[in-house]
């Protein structure tokens, strides 16, 4: 029978072959002693509530856990942890993609046994795989925090994390690691290349980005209510914002440009969101209808060929991915069009000077480096909304045309 009223937790039962009592957690039977004794009792209520404190993850009972055993485990508490206003957080992709190479190597090793020549070869098969360096330094962090997790949890010794926090990251230069792409600013010829291929709701989404240098996630989430319009320059307080969790609060200053474009779209509720892709959805709908040239007697009405449960619909705003990606297909488009003018012109397709790609981000890499040469870094810094100014200087030390200008006067 059950000592405890909640359904979810398992229940003390009798195991009749030995006629111990016993629990079932997380796959695994733990036995208590003799059945309906006092001791077996009590052992079943501590068992349960350090199960319960370790959000329902596997509990060290003296069973060898295995690498796989501790990933399904760390993995369920990732999706509990990584949720920001109900919704996972960007960390869950990146975290899989971490483990993965862990699991293929090392799933059936007793967890207490990974060390760090385990880990070493982690690392090295996501540098065969071809991966840049910070992208495995990120992967080995993540690995090794899970490791934390478990010491914090109690389900290995302190001495297996201490151990693997001995492997140092790789350094520039000193491994077989490529080195990633500098991330440099978006000229404003490439903007201006790609904005007639996109939606005009993504298109205004690109200028408000360019006029106030935020995050693209910050760009996602405008709604007017959190929109302060009693000055000249308007203050946008993001309800999510990717320094939340320290506790920092996150300003958006709205200047008259960015102002001229957000205003249509702050005639709503104060709880919608400004940038909707249904809203986006509906003007493509609309502007293809427009554009027909076959009579409305012949073929589809508008809303007849469409699917009564489409697999995916159009939801209330963008994710940044989504953002990324609107912005990644206009430019194929913008290539595209170029392309088929040059083959009608005759010219060799080699020759054509094709739109750079690029991604919201660099939006806020321009900015920066344009607010530093005008005003300087303590402006910069603010107006982007860093802590500290090392992280600024990563936006303007690609301004070339300044180094230029320096060492045309001193050099």
């Amino acid at each position: 029978m059950s000592t405890n009223s909640d359904p979810r937790v398992p229940t003390y039962r009798h195991h009749k072959p030995t006629g111990q009592a016993v629990v079932t957690l997380a796959g695994r039977d733990i036995y208590l002693g003799k059945h309906g004794t006092a001791k077996s009792r009590k052992e079943y209520r501590r068992i349960v509530s350090e199960w319960l404190a370790q959000d329902r993850s596997p509990i060290s009972t003296g069973q060898q856990l295995l690498v796989l055993d501790l990933i399904q485990a760390y993995w369920q508490y990732a999706k509990r942890y990584y949720v920001r206003n109900g919704q996972s957080t960007g960390e869950l992709y990146p975290l899989k993609l971490a483990l993965r190479p862990v699991k293929k190597l090392y799933g059936h090793l007793p967890a207490q046994d990974f060390g760090p020549l385990a880990l070493k070869a982690v690392r090295q098969s996501l540098i065969d795989a071809g991966n840049c360096r910070t992208t495995i330094n990120g992967a080995i962090g993540r690995v090794r925090r899970m490791f934390r997790w478990a010491t914090a949890e109690e389900l290995l010794p302190v001495s297996v994390y201490q151990a693997l926090a001995t492997v140092d990251g790789l350094r520039a230069g000193c491994s077989a690691a490529k080195e990633p792409k500098p991330i440099l600013p978006v000229t404003q010829t490439t903007v201006d290349a790609t904005l007639p291929l996109l939606q005009s709701v993504v298109a205004d989404m690109v200028r408000f980005q360019q006029f106030t240098g935020c995050r693209p996630s910050d760009v996602c989430l405008v709604r007017p209510g959190d929109i302060d319009t009693s000055d000249s320059v308007w203050i946008y307080r993001p309800a999510v914002h990717k320094t939340q969790y320290l506790g920092r609060e996150r300003i958006v200053f709205i200047g008259p440009k960015a102002q001229n474009v957000l205003r249509p779209y702050l005639l709503r509720a104060a709880g919608d969101y400004c940038f909707s892709p249904a809203e986006s959805e509906q003007k493509r709908r609309t502007g293809r209808h427009a554009a027909r040239v076959t009579p409305l007697k012949f073929g589809n009405r508008p809303g007849t060929n469409r699917r009564r449960r489409p697999k995916r619909a159009a939801g209330a705003r963008y994710s940044a991915a989504a953002y990324r990606r609107a912005i990644a297909r206009a430019v194929e488009l913008a290539n595209r069009d170029r392309l088929r003018e040059a083959q009608l012109r005759g010219e060799n397709p080699d020759h054509v000077q094709l739109v750079e790609h690029w991604a919201p981000n660099q939006l806020r890499h321009a900015a920066g480096t344009e607010i530093r040469r005008r005003f300087g870094l303590e402006a910069a810094q603010v107006a982007l909304g860093h802590a500290h100014a090392d992280v600024t200087e990563i936006y303007a030390e690609r301004n070339i045309s300044l180094a230029r200008q320096v060492m045309q006067e001193v050099g």
